[in-house]
C-alpha cells in the first residue's frame, strides 16, 4: 500500500510477551510488584552488568531519584546536557536545583568534555553532572567521567535511548554511580511506559525502591518519615518487558541495517548521518541526518514532503537553553556557535521503525533525494 504509513519508531510485539503477562493473571499478581518485576530487575542488571536495578514507572522517575540519591538539593548546580529531550533535565527543577547546559560536541552530539572543564572551572561548587547517550550513541563516557572524578561530582548517565549499546565494549547504563533506561514505547524495547534506575550501590537502589513506594515507613500502621512518590513499575507492564528483553539483539541488528542502508542511500549528497565514533557500538535507535551547512534545503522542508506522504520525521530535539522554561539557565560552550544550535538547525530523525521494509524505506530514501537532484 502506497500510503501505507511510516512511523518514526513504533512498538513491535513478538508474543512471548503475552505468555508473561497471562503468567500474571493466573496468579493474580495484577497490582503493582511482583514476580515479573522481580525477574525484569534481575534480568536488565544481569544485561546491562550492574548489581542492582529498580523497575520504576518512567524513565524520567528513575533520573529524578538518581537526583534526589546524589544529594541534589535547592539551589544546587547540576551541569546536563543541552542537546536532549527535557526529561532528562527536567528532575533538577523537581528538587529545586538549578540547570547548566553543556553544549555539544561533533564525534557524537554529545555532552562536550572540554565544555564540562570550561563549566568546573566556572562553578567549582558543581556536585552533580548527568550525561546523556544521544539517540542510542554513546557520549565519552569514561573521559567524563573522569573529569567528574577529578571534581568530585556524582555522574548520572542517561541511557534511556541506548539500552544495548557500548562503549568501548562496555554497556551503557554502567557508567554513572546511578543510571536510568526507559522502555517507553518508541524505545528500543518497550513496556508499553516504564523505566529503571541502575546501580552498582545495592543501599542506593534500596533508597530509591523506599521512595518509589510512597515512603513507607517499616510499621505495622501507615506511617511516613519522608516523602515518597507512586513510581513502581507494574507487575503486568514488567511482564511485557521481559518479553521484549528476549528480543533485544534482534531489534538492535534491524536498527542498524536500517542507519546503514540510509547512509549507504545518501553517500555523494550533501547529508551526515548521525555519527559515533569507532571505539562506540550504538544501539541505532533513530537514524539522523543534517543537511550540508551550504545547501539551501531545509530540515523543516523535508519533514513536511514525508509528512505528505504518510511518513514520520521529527526535527532534532531542541536544544535545553533555547526552551521558554530554561531560558534564565546558563549555557556552556568552548565553541565558535554552539554545537547544538547547529545540530537542530540542520538535522531532522529519519524513520527508525524496525517494522519499516526496505521497500517502505526506499520510499522514504527516494522523497530525501528528490530535494538534491
Amino acid at each position: 500500500m502506497e500510503n501505507k504509513r511510516i512511523y518514526l519508531s513504533s512498538p513491535t510485539m513478538h508474543g512471548e510477551e503475552q505468555a508473561f503477562i497471562q503468567e500474571a493473571f493466573d496468579t493474580n499478581w495484577v497490582a503493582p510488584l511482583g514476580k515479573n518485576v522481580d525477574e525484569f530487575e534481575r534480568e536488565i542488571a544481569e544485561y546491562v552488568g550492574v548489581n542492582h536495578a529498580a523497575a520504576l514507572s518512567a524513565g524520567t522517575a528513575a533520573l529524578h531519584l538518581a537526583v534526589k540519591l546524589a544529594g541534589v538539593r535547592p539551589g544546587d548546580i547540576v551541569f546536563c546536557p543541552d542537546l536532549t529531550f527535557s526529561a532528562t533535565v527536567n528532575p533538577v527543577s523537581y528538587e529545586n536545583g538549578k540547570q547548566v547546559f553543556i553544549d555539544s560536541e561533533r564525534d557524537t552530539w554529545n555532552m562536550d568534555p572540554e565544555a564540562l572543564r570550561a563549566a568546573f572551572r566556572k562553578y567549582p561548587e558543581c556536585r552533580c553532572v548527568i550525561v546523556v547517550n544521544l539517540y542510542g550513541t554513546p557520549a565519552k563516557l569514561d573521559e567524563i567521567r573522569a573529569i567528574c572524578d577529578e571534581h568530585g561530582a556524582v555522574l548520572i548517565e542517561d541511557a534511556a535511548e541506548s539500552l544495548s549499546a557500548t562503549y568501548k565494549g562496555v554497556q551503557t547504563g554502567t557508567f554513572g554511580q546511578y543510571n536510568a533506561i526507559s522502555f517507553n514505547g518508541n524505545k528500543i524495547i518497550t513496556t508499553s511506559g516504564g523505566g529503571m534506575l541502575l546501580s552498582d550501590d545495592e543501599m542506593a537502589v534500596k533508597k530509591a525502591r523506599f521512595w518509589a513506594t510512597q515512603s513507607r515507613d517499616p510499621a505495622p500502621h501507615y506511617q511516613h518519615s519522608e516523602l515518597g512518590y507512586n513510581y513502581r513499575m507494574s507487575n503486568i507492564v514488567a511482564g511485557i518487558g521481559r518479553g521484549q528483553l528476549l528480543h533485544l539483539g534482534e531489534h538492535k541488528a534491524l536498527k542498524k541495517a536500517i542507519y546503514e542502508r540510509y547512509k549507504a542511500a545518501f553517500s555523494g549528497l550533501p547529508i551526515t548521518m548521525n555519527p559515533y565514533p569507532d571505539c562506540s557500538d550504538p544501539n541505532f535507535w533513530l537514524s539522523c541526518m543534517t543537511v550540508d551547512p551550504a545547501c539551501p534545503v531545509k530540515p523543516y522542508d523535508i519533514i513536511d514532503r514525508l509528512a505528505e506522504a504518510n511518513v514520520e520525521a521529527r526535527p532534532i530535539w531542541k536544544p535545553m537553553h533555547l526552551q521558554p522554561i530554561f531560558e534564565h539557565c546558563d549555557f556552556i560552550s568552548v565553541a565558535d556557535t554552539p554545537v547544538s544550535n547547529d545540530i537542530f538547525a540542520r538535522g531532522l530523525c529519519l524513520p527508525s521503525d524496525i517494522k519499516m521494509t526496505e521497500e517502505e524505506q526506499n520510499r522514504v530514501i527516494d522523497i530525501v533525494k528528490s530535494f538534491f537532484e
